[in-house]
């Protein structure tokens, strides 16, 4: 599957310029390189066909607002206003599904009720709106305006075209082609994929007052046999201006550590889905791009922001954004086979379990970068993260 985040440092209301700023890095935002060296050119989304693109968490509206008052002229109803109107447009114009976080109102006619959420809203290739989560573990900043959302409506399956193919008339076209086509192509087959939908605190124990170790969403996760799991992120780092430019591009790697260590039960249980995202288990030849032969994976799609917001409080720092973008999957390999590539080989966790883990990871952003975080989780990763043993001492 192709996946793609955006990685935007939205400015705090400023719908109008996001959007642009969002636009200007979908056409050129992905930086091409050779050998670590990046060539200051970009490749667009129309050149890497996404099946799917996720923007970060209230992605095109900012944001720290401080109160309801605040947030109140950026609300939009389920499928209506900015945001879901630039997703309809992405999603046709892309021909992938685009999940974009917004500031969401119900007006419930019935009960005269009316509530705010702080969303996701799914879109597909015909510009429809498929699905619609509500964050259910808020932040101090959410609670100021937002009601809490129903993990139910967490899970979807998602249809996607099967092999990047569709079909037009007699024949079919790849969707390298589709650009170009002078009619709207159907797909020829599909795929189904189970996914599970969060926001941002989502996967952290709930108001911190269970367990860290009960892992609520990273469970249902599998007690869902989910294939794929789609984050929409705004989250933050403690770390200072000067400590966020001293990293120069690089990735926040103790946040990206703890996202992982959140999905633990991934690492530790026995996956049980039929399949894998991009099909059946394969039957590989020991490279990298197939270590996940005869075994199952999970991927994952972090999408954060970057940059900062102002503080409520003058005297407090402004908010900053961890940025780190990423697409990875948890492996789990049968024990006792190839252990691959040799980019770093997987290190059981436990002497009781028949399964090795590795994670994979085809991209990974800068904390303080802007772009497109890209993968093809057919192709090679990028890296290859092997898991060690605490039983031998390392």
């Amino acid at each position: 599957m192709r996946i793609a985040t955006l990685q935007i440092a939205p400015k705090l209301g400023d719908v109008d310029g996001n959007i642009r700023r969002a636009n200007e890095l979908l056409k050129n935002g992905k930086a091409v390189s050779i050998g670590g060296q990046d060539l200051g050119i970009g490749i667009g989304a129309e050149q890497l066909r996404p099946e799917l693109l996720v923007l970060p968490e209230m992605a095109l509206t900012g944001y720290n607002f401080p109160s309801l008052e605040a947030v109140k002229p950026f609300l939009e109803p389920v499928g209506k206003g900015p945001s879901a109107a630039w997703a309809r447009e992405t999603a046709q114009r892309l021909q992938c599904k685009v999940c974009v976080g917004y500031p969401e109102i119900e007006n419930d006619e019935l009960s005269q009720d009316i509530r705010f959420y702080n969303s996701l809203v799914v879109v597909d290739e015909n510009g429809d709106v498929i699905h619609n989560y509500r964050k259910s573990y808020l932040y101090f900043t959410d609670e100021t305006w937002a009601a809490e959302g129903d993990v139910e409506r967490g899970f979807r399956e998602l249809c996607f075209p099967s092999q990047g193919k569709f079909e037009k008339g007699q024949g079919s076209v790849s969707t390298a082609d589709h650009a170009d086509a002078s009619d709207t192509p159907r797909h020829a087959s599909e795929k189904r994929v189970a996914a599970t939908f969060g926001i941002c605190m989502d996967i952290n124990p709930y108001k911190f007052e269970a367990p860290y170790t009960a892992y609520e969403f990273a469970n249902r996760v599998l007690d869902s046999k989910t294939q794929l799991v789609v984050l929409s992120m705004a989250w933050l780092t403690h770390m200072s201006r000067e400590e966020l430019d001293g990293l120069h591009g690089e990735p926040d790697l103790d946040t990206l550590n703890y996202w992982i260590q959140r999905f633990w039960p991934l690492i530790e249980k026995k996956m049980q889905h039929a399949e894998n995202v991009d099909g059946p288990d394969l039957e590989g030849d020991g490279t990298a791009k197939h270590e996940h032969k005869k075994g199952k994976q999970v991927v994952i799609v972090f999408a954060n922001r970057s940059g900062e917001e102002p503080a409520a409080d003058d005297e407090k720092p402004p908010a900053r954004y961890a940025g780190t973008s990423t697409v990875i999957a948890v492996t789990q390999r049968p024990r006792g086979g190839s252990d691959g590539s040799g980019v770093g080989g997987a290190v059981e966790i436990d002497e009781g379990r028949d399964f090795d883990v590795k994670i994979l990871c085809w991209d990974l952003l800068g904390a303080g970068e802007e772009g497109i975080c890209f993968a093809d989780t057919t192709a090679d990763p990028k890296m290859v993260f092997g898991l060690r043993s605490k039983s031998r001492g390392e």
